[in-house]
């Protein structure tokens, strides 16, 4: 079975709304995204009992899935030694992960900020990209959280379609998916150290049989390596958050 093909243009109704209500409806949306990612990091439950399903445990890294719906949810967790909360939250964001998602991104900008920890993203994946990203875009919030126990949250997931239409009109020769409510959840232990959740929901749309997409979701969470040269190659990265 595939996953249904995304309505034409003409076919999705564009809402316009003030920027006032858009930061009210976003902050409302990512609160449940924060729980959900908050949930899903919680060591303390049994395996199994949560629904999460452990699919392999390899160089560290636990890989689980969630059935949610037709599409997995996926799920990495991973001990990061020698790298604080404050340094990996540096390529914790949306542009980030996506740029190691697929390397044919050919757009990947912050197109409106919402408050000092709320913004809208728009990704886009060219003609060369991978089945699941190709000639894709996605319109999604980000938002980061630092909770009262010092745990760092960035929640990411899409805007309503009929919001992204008056923010971002689609082109035509584009299929606009869907990022569900995803993210990461960065815990600060003892020494310099700390560990790592991060989920991730993608429904890219149009034609593409189900079992594909959650094959390939499954695949996207395992970004952690590259993430963290990322952070190792960047001697300033401390310096980057403190000045967030």
């Amino acid at each position: 079975m595939s996953t249904p093909s995304s309505p034409s243009p003409s076919c999705i109704t564009s809402w316009s709304i003030s920027e006032d209500s858009l930061r009210r409806f976003v902050s409302h949306a990512s609160e449940s995204c924060i729980q959900e990612l908050l949930s899903a990091s919680d060591s303390s439950r049994e395996i199994g009992d949560d629904g999460w399903k452990v699919l392999a445990f390899e160089n560290g890294v636990e890989i689980s899935k969630r059935r949610s719906g037709p599409l997995h949810a996926v799920r990495s967790r991973w001990l990061l030694q020698s790298v604080s909360p404050q340094q990996f939250i540096t390529v914790a964001n949306a542009i980030d992960a996506a740029k190691q998602w697929d390397s044919d991104l050919v757009e990947a900008k912050y197109i409106k900020d919402l408050g000092e920890n709320l913004s809208i993203v728009h990704l886009k994946f060219g003609d060369a990209s991978k089945p699941l990203f190709k000639k894709r875009e996605f319109v999604v919030y980000e938002r980061r959280e630092t909770m009262d126990d010092g745990t760092l949250v960035v929640a990411v997931a899409s805007l309503p379609k009929e919001i992204t239409a008056g923010l971002l009109p689609k082109k035509s020769n584009s299929i606009r998916g869907l990022l569900l409510q995803s993210g990461w959840v960065v815990e600060k232990l003892q020494d310099d150290s700390c560990i790592v959740t991060y989920v991730v929901q993608l429904d890219p749309a149009g034609w593409l049989p189900r079992f594909f997409v959650n094959r390939h979701n499954t695949k996207l969470v395992m970004i952690i390596e590259n993430l963290k040269k990322l952070v190792q190659g960047c001697p300033t990265s401390e310096a980057i958050c403190e000045d967030n």
